[in-house]
């Protein structure tokens, strides 16, 4: 992709993910499941779990899987308010920039 991805919209994607999550889901996967539309590394997404850990955002629990603990990212209720607006901002800030790709705005 030949555009940067900043922190918000890292931040927005990765609520995303999780959201879709009613149970949680774990690092790996939501690597996986951000990769299927952005290129990322987990080196960048980790600090991004982190980061939405430390906001409150997420929470973390762990669960046995194949004899290992398995860390699980849940969003919470704060993490929602902050998705709902990011999703507001987004809605706002793509229609702004599809006028301008389609024919700019008139003044």
């Amino acid at each position: 992709m030949v555009f940067n991805t900043g922190a918000a919209l890292l931040d927005a994607i990765v609520l995303a993910v999780v959201s879709n999550e009613n149970e949680g889901t774990y690092g790996y996967k939501i690597t996986q499941d951000v990769r299927q539309v952005l290129e990322v590394s987990e080196s960048t997404l980790y600090p991004v779990l982190r980061r939405l850990l430390k906001d409150q955002c997420l929470e973390t629990y762990d669960r046995e899987y194949g004899g290992r603990n398995r860390r699980y990212y849940k969003i919470t209720e704060k993490g929602t308010v902050q998705l709902n607006l990011y999703r507001t901002e987004w809605k706002s800030y793509s229609t702004k920039i599809s006028t301008l790709f389609e024919g700019g705005i008139q003044t």
